[in-house]
């Protein structure tokens, strides 16, 4: 390692020692997985989605030693790796963007003797204005809002975990039944329950907060409190930029493109293909990125012109956006003048105008989807390429629930869609270390991945992570072929997410032994001796109980691990155990939030329990099992 380090000039190495510093945010001396994603997350506008993927994948392969940290020597040596004059320019202008950033005090578990964290002040503000137009007219919500952008008060405000709740369900309706929430004289206690409801309920929708808990947020640390609010909105902002979403989309293909190829795209790719075909109709230049080429206003004066002139033609609205802003010299002012532009579509959201001069990726993408969201400006039927007849699947609840599952994990790069995404194997590999399966990285192709070859390297990686499975997880993969996953077979991918799933599931019972061995009969027999200690007479007869539909067993089973947390009112019981199609959804939903304020880690939905899909009752069960037996052992 030292004669990588001495062919480096003194200047270059000064400055890799304060790119170093710049992203070992908590100053623990090395740097985590996490942390490079974070950088590189706020640099994905400055590249196209794959080569930022590919610059976080190479870091992550020099972790020689395989400790989830990188020293600096080992950043030295990853840096040299990367030959390539652009990706070392991009890497290098990545690392001088990390300005106007306040620091505050904080402790880390690597250290007790204190560290520094880091946050936008940029970013506090633009959350602040989004959360206070939004619950605006929430009345659970009239005693924290508005809040000041100004000062500390958004840290302060989810101390309850009321606005993180609703939040969440602003971004995915119904995630959470609002029931559930506790509003009237909170007690630390209940406050407690809300912040575990919101970050269980914030890991059902693919968020990450393997490293937030709730007394985190409670004292209202900054850098918890910023990067859970962005996934939240994020994940919202998102929701609908997808084909199955919106088929007008095809229009985004270019010539001689599949429509594989475009349905793969992530969703920042998408929205910048979204901005260009509406640049290219303006007859003006293209962007690559939502940071440098921004930065003057004149993408986004020319987007909102096509957008106005789209929907006078639809004759949804006439507004004729004012160009003269083009004009004007100084780039603030013009900033300041697009805006104005924007307030008039009501898009005036995310960003100032300072944060549209200096180039602001995250705020500048958010700006820009919160205006797809609103004005998509895409006629449906005008297929091109022979696609009239083209026949786009929707994601089903099944394959979100495994992406959000594998997404709250941390697994990188993310993972936006099921299948294209996992067809080199990484992803799978990185699951198998989450349910303790050891992986030799030696043995793993690491990308950039040769042109020529590539897709062999991609199938080396899945063939090992099917032998990892069969040979050291003890998997049942009969049938299955690490071709199958390589070229991404829903059947075969599915059949071996369920059982690395259910695996991370039930690895927390670890009283019964090691995962593989605890057979579903061990999850049932535990449910139904738990109800009937208090005479409850809702056991079921295996996870595919008809009575499941109605959740009642799973309000008892929660009733009696945690008394007091029901509300009786709230719950549909029926006429002699017979309830509506629309009881059922309610108890459901009402199981499932119940669930997950007591603690419990669930995944599942409540159509899994209306419609008894067994293999997620399985793991609501397991969880709710795991989390009476740890609480019985304290």
């Amino acid at each position: 390692m030292e004669n990588h380090i001495t062919q480096i000039s003194r200047e270059d190495l000064e400055d890799l020692r304060d790119a170093f510093n710049k992203i070992d945010i908590d100053k623990s001396g090395f740097v985590s997985d996490f942390e490079l994603q974070e950088l590189f997350r706020e640099a994905s506008f400055s590249l196209p989605g794959y080569k930022v993927r590919e610059l976080i994948e190479t870091f992550i392969a020099g972790d020689t030693n395989k400790d989830e940290k990188i020293s600096f020597e080992e950043f030295v040596s990853i840096y040299q790796e990367l030959k390539s004059k652009e990706f070392s320019e991009t890497f290098r202008k990545i690392i001088t963007r990390k300005d106007g950033i306040r620091s505050f005090g904080g402790t880390s578990r690597i250290s007790s003797e204190g560290t520094q964290h880091s946050y936008a002040d940029e970013e506090k503000v633009a959350f602040v204005n989004w959360i206070n137009k939004a619950l605006a007219k929430d009345p659970d919500c009239q005693h924290l809002l508005p809040m000041n952008p100004d000062d500390g008060s958004l840290f302060a405000s989810v101390r309850d975990g009321i606005l993180l709740c609703k939040m969440i369900n602003l971004s995915m309706p119904d995630t959470i039944d609002e029931r559930v929430i506790n509003t009237k004289k909170l007690t630390t206690f209940k406050m407690t329950e809300n912040l575990v409801l919101a970050l269980n309920s914030a890991s059902a929708i693919g968020c990450t907060v393997v490293s937030i808990d709730a007394l985190g947020l409670m004292a209202g640390k900054p850098h918890l409190v910023l990067g859970l609010f962005w996934q939240i909105i994020k994940a919202g902002l998102f929701a609908d930029i997808e084909i199955s979403r919106n088929e007008g989309l095809i229009v985004l293909l270019s010539d001689g493109e599949q429509l594989d190829r475009l349905m793969s795209l992530s969703p920042e790719e998408l929205l910048l293909r979204w901005v260009n075909y509406n640049l290219r109709n303006a007859g003006t230049k293209t962007i690559n990125n939502f940071s440098e080429d921004i930065k003057d206003s004149r993408a986004y004066f020319y987007l909102m012109d096509q957008i106005a002139k789209h929907e006078e033609q639809g004759f949804k609205r006439s507004i004729k956006i004012d160009m003269s802003g083009l004009n004007v010299r100084d780039l603030d002012k013009r900033a300041e003048l697009m805006l104005q532009q924007a307030a008039r579509l009501d898009c005036r959201q995310f960003v100032s105008p300072h944060d549209v001069t200096s180039g602001n990726s995250k705020l500048n993408m958010a700006f820009v989807a919160n205006m797809y969201n609103m004005h998509p400006a895409l006629q449906k039927g005008h297929m091109n390429n022979g696609l009239e007849n083209a026949h786009l699947e929707a994601e089903t609840k099944e394959e979100k629930t495994f992406r959000n599952w594998m997404n709250s994990l941390g697994v990188s790069p993310y993972v936006n869609y099921l299948y294209s995404d996992l067809i080199d194997g990484l992803i799978i590999l990185q699951l198998y270390e989450k349910v303790n399966v050891p992986v030799n990285w030696k043995k793993v192709n690491m990308p950039p991945y040769p042109y020529l070859g590539a897709n062999m390297k991609k199938l080396e990686n899945c063939n090992y992570a099917v032998n990892l499975g069969r040979d050291v997880a003890h998997f049942s993969l009969v049938g299955i072929g690490g071709q199958n996953l390589n070229e991404g077979s829903p059947m075969h991918t599915l059949a071996l997410l369920w059982q690395l799933m259910r695996r991370y599931t039930v690895r927390v019972l670890s009283d019964l032994g090691d995962g593989e061995k605890v057979k579903d009969e061990i999850i049932l027999n535990w449910v139904n001796t738990t109800l009937s200690q208090k005479r409850k007479d809702t056991q079921i007869s295996s996870f595919k109980d008809l009575r499941i539909s109605t959740s009642l067993p799973v309000i008892d089973l929660i009733d009696v691990i945690a008394p007091g947390n029901v509300k009786w009112d709230m719950v549909n019981r029926g006429d002699r155990g017979m309830l509506k199609p629309a009881d059922k959804l309610e108890n459901a939903k009402y199981a499932i939030s119940l669930a997950r304020k007591i603690g419990a880690r669930v995944y599942a939905l409540p159509d899994d329990l209306v419609e008894v899909n067994p293999k997620m009752v399985l793991t609501l069960f397991a969880s709710l099992m795991g989390h009476g037996l740890k609480k019985a052992n304290r």
